[in-house]
């Protein structure tokens, strides 16, 4: 009896532990299962959201990775030797802006882009145009090519500097009203000046247009690719009819993404093109290439590839509003369409979450006074109060500010248009009184458009404050652009500022930090 008992009592203790595992491995199935169709429809939002901007995210990095096959781009770089100029581009320092993260409770990030070795965020955007051009054959160093631009100063310098490390020669067209220091280091640089009164785009001689005009009068024979074939871009990868900055007509047979605007011009001339060795000559002759800041998508891409990884790389993830002017754009959309993407991503990495945090990083436009991309940001039109009937001049120039505001869209705007979610208009008083207060409290001595961005910086950080408490505090990253060095005769000189209407002598900003 006693053996029945014991082997009774075993039985139930068997039946009791298979019962257990057995209903263990069920609930652990339910579980698996409950979490397996939670991420399955938080993919499936992510996707909504991503598709919102114009994105998708399931092949991002492969998709990039055959993108950028065979091309230069930024690498971080720690402890090692770069090789030339071209190694310094990259990689600035995110600082705190002590004074105003202090003032406003909230932390203020400034990329310091002054720091690239020609002054400005234009490094980037000129490096990744030569490098496209020479990648796809436009552009052969040491040749006697020349690199065409129309610019208000950065872009010039960046392409300047560059074009003397590579190879080329460099022509720059620009308004006479820029700050002379500007047009003192273009010429220092070695490059070739030609200064004209600012005019609207619209007019033949408006300092783009001219530009675009002496790359073609260069040579003998106007090019629109190697070889005088129809150039284009194999972006198999990608599909263009789901991208918004890709109209029809930039699209061929084949679907390839054209650039029949590119301007190349060679000094071969055309009856050469009967010997069967004229693609050769073609190679070695001098051309003419007009970097086309503005509509030229390669500026698009440098900040898409690299300033906004780089930014996402040095917050960790945190990161709750990106702030920037825009000029031609490039580094406002490329910048936005990056962020938006990692952020709405359902694989957002090794970046950390808060629980406070955005669910994506709110991307916000800073514009100058006189430009129209305020109104076009927050109300979907296009205009300027200086349009109004009564105060339409032939030649817009509103504002003291130099780099930033226009009253068009430009391609690389267009590109990332769809990112940015509002926009914070800037008098030159507010940009005036933020440059002082900079250097007087935190010893950054910065240029017109780095003080824009940063008043825009201080008015979303405050909104965000107050949309969500003080904890944890909403961080914010603006754009550095230059140093204020280049500016000395223009906004950072008192008097010349006061003739222009504008009192530059104080430093307060409480009405700023006040929201």
């Amino acid at each position: 009896m006693e053996f029945l008992a014991n082997s009774y009592r075993s039985q139930r203790k068997t039946t009791f532990l298979l019962g257990f595992v057995t209903g263990l491995v069920i609930s652990l199935s339910s579980l698996t299962s409950a979490f397996y169709l939670a991420e399955r429809r938080e993919r499936k939002r992510r996707k909504r959201r991503l598709r919102r901007y114009g994105l998708d995210d399931d092949d991002e990095e492969e998709r990039l990775r055959r993108d950028a096959r065979g091309r230069d781009t930024i690498e971080i770089r720690s402890g090692q030797v770069v090789r030339g100029i071209e190694g310094l581009i990259g990689n600035t320092p995110l600082m705190r802006i002590n004074s105003l993260s202090d003032a406003t409770g909230c932390e203020i990030l400034g990329k310091a882009e002054f720091l690239n070795p020609a002054g400005s965020p234009k490094d980037r955007v000129a490096l990744q145009i030569l490098n496209d051009a020479e990648e796809e054959g436009l552009l052969h160093p040491h040749t006697g090519s020349c690199i065409f631009e129309g610019t208000v100063g950065s872009t010039g310098i960046s392409l300047a500097t560059l074009a003397r490390a590579k190879g080329y020669r460099c022509s720059i067209v620009i308004p006479d009203d820029v700050a002379r220091e500007k047009v003192e280091l273009l010429k220092k640089l070695g490059a070739e000046i030609d200064s004209v009164r600012p005019r609207g785009i619209v007019d033949p001689r408006h300092f783009v247009n001219e530009a675009r005009a002496r790359a073609e009068a260069f040579g003998d024979l106007e090019l629109v690719g190697p070889h005088a074939e129809p150039y284009h871009m194999e972006r198999d990868d990608v599909d263009v009819s789901r991208d918004p900055a890709r109209s029809s007509k930039d699209q061929n047979s084949h679907g390839n993404v054209t650039r029949d605007d590119l301007v190349v011009s060679t000094r071969t001339r055309k009856s050469s093109m009967d010997d069967e060795q004229s693609p050769d000559s073609l190679e070695k002759g001098a051309r003419g290439f007009f970097a086309d800041q503005f509509e030229n998508p390669s500026n698009f891409w440098a900040h898409y590839r690299n300033t906004g990884p780089e930014i996402w790389r040095q917050t960790g993830g945190l990161l709750d509003a990106f702030v920037a002017g825009a000029g031609t754009g490039g580094t406002l959309s490329g910048c936005a369409a990056y962020l938006k993407r990692v952020s709405c991503s359902s694989d957002r990495g090794w970046s950390l979450n808060r629980p406070a945090s955005l669910d994506e990083v709110r991307v916000v436009l800073a514009d100058p006074q006189g430009s129209g991309l305020y109104n076009k940001i927050k109300y979907g039109v296009m205009y300027s109060p200086t349009e109004a009937e009564g105060k339409r001049r032939r030649h817009q120039v509103d504002s003291v500010v130099e780099g930033i505001g226009i009253n068009r869209l430009t391609k690389n705007l267009e590109m990332g248009l769809q990112c940015i979610d509002d926009a914070e208009r800037v008098t030159d008083d507010e940009a005036a009184r933020m440059g002082r207060w900079l250097v007087l409290n935190d010893g950054l001595f910065l240029g017109s458009s780095s003080a824009v961005n940063c008043v825009a910086a201080v008015k979303t950080a405050l909104k965000l404050k107050k949309e969500r408490g003080d904890e944890p505090p909403p961080v914010v990253v603006t754009i550095l652009c230059d140093s204020g060095s280049r500016h000395l005769s223009k906004f950072h000189d008192d008097e010349a500022m006061k003739r222009l209407g504008v009192n530059a002598g104080s430093s307060d900003i409480s009405d700023i930090l006040q929201g």
